[in-house]
């Protein structure tokens, strides 16, 4: 089953693939800008039984060339993928005559160092085949905590919130990348605010953007953002806008260290809850996720 973490990293790299060839800069590998960019189909199933099916797959005209962008997103180690990434290969290869990219995204460093390779088919005495994938994850994508870097480039910076997911860096992450949709049009915006939320998927990182994004972002429509906005009206009018933002971090302050079982007392939970200063409870949101007691939260 395709997840919505797979679905969004495909997504980003339709929305920009530039993206691509900026962080393999990055990496010190030279790729030319894109452009012209098609998406292909998808379905690699010949006459047979057997189904194949890729995650993503662009065709990028550069100055220079055109290559076949072939994208998995993979999560975990899998044997099976020695065999049906080397046929994705070959079979793209002999029906369009480009030569073909495959490019892996992880969201942890173990399975990035696994999906890099090499693959060989082959018997031992003699390799037929070797796959050398390209893999994107939180080992080499760049950890974007700086506003002014976000802001020149927020599809990297979405990028690498959700390579770095389960990264203590999260939460530096994040904040930057919300302050720089803000200089973004309306659907731009809104975009890459689904995309990341998406992205992080059913993390502890996915309940603060949500929780970022309805109380600092009007914009947003996510369904998290709406039931929370729906419940401040339930809640009366009366309520002054800058209370009800002080208010919805506290809450998502509070749901973070519930999701990750760290035990709040009750002078503790006053002492979040009682607090109107938004750059300290968003401090005390980004440190969330990573703490180990609630102590660490107010050091």
């Amino acid at each position: 089953m395709v997840s919505s973490q797979h679905e969004a990293m495909h997504h980003l790299l339709r929305k920009d693939p530039g993206v691509f060839a900026r962080t393999i800069r990055d990496l010190g590998l030279p790729f030319p800008d894109p452009v012209d960019v098609s998406l292909l189909p998808t379905d690699l199933t010949e006459i047979g039984p057997l189904e194949r099916r890729v995650d993503t797959l662009l065709r990028i005209e550069t100055q220079e060339d055109v290559i076949l962008l072939l994208v998995e997103a993979q999560r975990r180690h899998d044997k099976s993928k020695r065999g049906s990434w080397a046929y994705y290969l070959a079979h793209l290869y002999a029906k369009y005559n480009i030569e073909p990219v495959l490019l892996i995204i992880c969201e942890d460093a173990d399975t990035a160092a696994w999906a890099t390779g090499p693959f060989t088919i082959g018997p031992p005495l003699w390799t037929s085949l070797t796959v050398h994938p390209l893999v994107f994850g939180p080992h080499n994508v760049p950890a974007v905590t700086d506003l002014d870097t976000a802001t020149k480039d927020v599809p990297l910076a979405t990028l690498s919130a959700i390579t770095h997911v389960n990264d203590s860096a999260i939460g530096a992450i994040m904040e930057p990348l919300a302050a720089a949709l803000r200089t973004l049009d309306e659907e731009d915006r809104r975009i890459f605010a689904e995309l990341t939320e998406l992205g992080l998927g059913d993390s502890p990182a996915a309940n603060i953007w949500r929780q970022l994004m309805a109380v600092d972002l009007s914009f947003f429509r996510s369904e998290t953002s709406q039931r929370l906005r729906a419940e401040g009206a339930a809640q009366g009018k009366a309520e002054g806008k800058a209370e009800g933002k002080a208010e919805g971090k506290a809450e998502a302050i509070l749901d973070v260290l519930a999701q990750r079982r760290i035990a709040v007392p009750a002078e503790a939970r006053d002492r979040i809850t009682a607090c109107t200063d938004h750059v300290q409870l968003t401090t005390w949101l980004g440190r969330a996720i990573t703490i180990e007691t609630i102590t660490d939260l107010f050091d």
